[in-house]
């Protein structure tokens, strides 16, 4: 018997509240499927996940597939207002070495989902969905029912039962544990630095002119590496949510550059545990002490930055993606296909996930496909885009870093054929 055709409605189960678990959320709620969102922080602000995202086009269609109109208009109108000329690479001493064009093949306007504030995004993405998420569950194990549906068990001792459980919960998915063991991303031996630097701030102690309009990517001949990356807010975050959703409370938010630091653990001079004990205020002395022979409108970058807004994270990547056993736990995002930032693409990837996935689960819900057969459908397609999206994103941190450990990744440069079930 398909899926939605027993007693009890069909109903999801969706473990983590980010990006890819909350665009599936919209996506199923908007096609009549009841779900349940479980996120293990205590409230929207529980943790630094990072700043200003890239939504490329078919991360802006995804969304489009997913959201409802109203998030969709607040979106855009808090999305970034292109205006930097372009993207310049230098080295340590500000000589440039090439300023590629950047392509779009969207026009320009005021609908364009063209970069986001990851912070103002999550909270449009909650708007709507106040009675399907619920913050501080910790998820703990899954339990297979007789009947084919299955429980999440979370910490507290309260439990929730549904046909699917998606695993959504990130690179370290608790869920992924229990499905596949020993099924972990591979540390790729490069540590980042991620950074606020306040652009009025910035400007009024003297950013180089240089560096003030464009994506800015430098390379030192230690091999680390810096990027500059302006977020200039189409509109403010408050003010258009009181034009377009006067209900929906977005946190006033600045012009800002996300600042980025590369280096390489053998290069800390540090242990892991040492490194990332460092405050904010510890990361930003890290960083200044290894520019300190750099270019002089370059080593003082990180002299703008909000230590507050400062954090280090490994960078990890799952080479190569493999579909899991299609059935009633699925993986969504960075549980299943974990990537480094410098690509651009991971909350794209994860969209799409939440895309894909939902138009499956709906072929489920009207009886057309049997839930094995739909995950497979949609585990098809993500294999096959996650992987060129890991692909592209450890291109770029080669080109950018001297030393990135994929061959320890096992990373051999190929795209796995998707397994089918037989």
């Amino acid at each position: 018997m398909a899926a939605g055709t027993s007693k009890d409605p069909f109903r999801v189960v969706v473990i983590g509240g980010g990006l890819g678990g909350l665009s599936l959320a919209h996506a199923l709620r908007r096609a009549g499927i009841e779900v349940a969102v479980y996120e293990r922080d205590p409230s929207p602000r529980g943790r630094q996940q990072g700043y200003r995202l890239r939504i490329s086009p078919e991360g802006e269609q995804a969304l489009r597939d997913c959201l409802p109109e109203r998030n969709l208009r607040v979106l855009a109108a808090t999305s970034a207002l292109r205006r930097e000329n372009g993207m310049s690479a230098y080295d340590q001493d500000l000589v440039e070495q090439w300023a590629p064009a950047i392509e779009d093949p969207r026009p320009d306007s005021p609908e364009k989902i063209d970069a986001v504030d990851r912070v103002t995004f999550r909270r449009i993405l909650l708007g709507g969905l106040e009675d399907v998420v619920r913050f501080g569950k910790k998820f703990d194990h899954y339990r297979r029912e007789s009947g084919g549906r299955i429980t999440a068990h979370f910490a507290d001792g309260t439990s929730d039962t549904g046909d699917v459980l998606v695993a959504a919960d990130g690179t370290h998915s608790r869920v992924r544990a229990q499905s596949r063991p020993g099924d972990e991303p591979a540390d790729l031996g490069v540590r980042t630095i991620f950074s606020r630097i306040p652009m009025d701030q910035a400007f009024r102690d003297g950013l180089a002119e240089v560096l003030r309009d464009r994506f800015t990517y430098v390379i030192g001949s230690d091999g680390h590496h810096v990027g500059l990356m302006p977020m200039v807010f189409r509109n403010r975050p408050p003010e258009a949510a009181a034009r377009l959703w006067p209900e929906l409370a977005l946190e006033p938010a600045d012009d800002y550059f996300l600042g980025v630091f590369n280096v390489h653990r053998e290069e800390l001079g540090l242990t892991d545990d040492e490194f990332f004990a460092l405050s904010g205020a510890g990361l930003l002395e890290f960083i200044l002490g290894r520019t300190s022979a750099w270019h002089p409108d370059l080593r003082g970058v990180f002299g703008h930055a909000d230590p507050d807004a400062t954090f280090a994270v490994p960078l990890r990547a799952t080479t190569p993606v493999r579909p899991w056993e299609p059935g009633a736990v699925v993986g969504l995002g960075d549980a299943v296909h974990t990537m480094p930032p410098s690509g651009g693409v991971g909350a794209n990837t994860a969209v799409r996930d939440a895309s894909g996935l939902s138009q499956a689960l709906v072929k489920v819900r009207r009886g057309e496909l049997e839930l094995p057969d739909a995950v497979i459908r949609y585990q098809d397609a993500m294999v096959q885009y996650a992987n060129e999206s890991i692909e592209l994103s450890l291109r770029i941190a080669q080109w950018s870093m001297r030393k990135v450990d994929i061959e320890s990744a096992g990373h051999t440069g190929n795209t796995p054929t998707p397994a089918r079930r037989t």
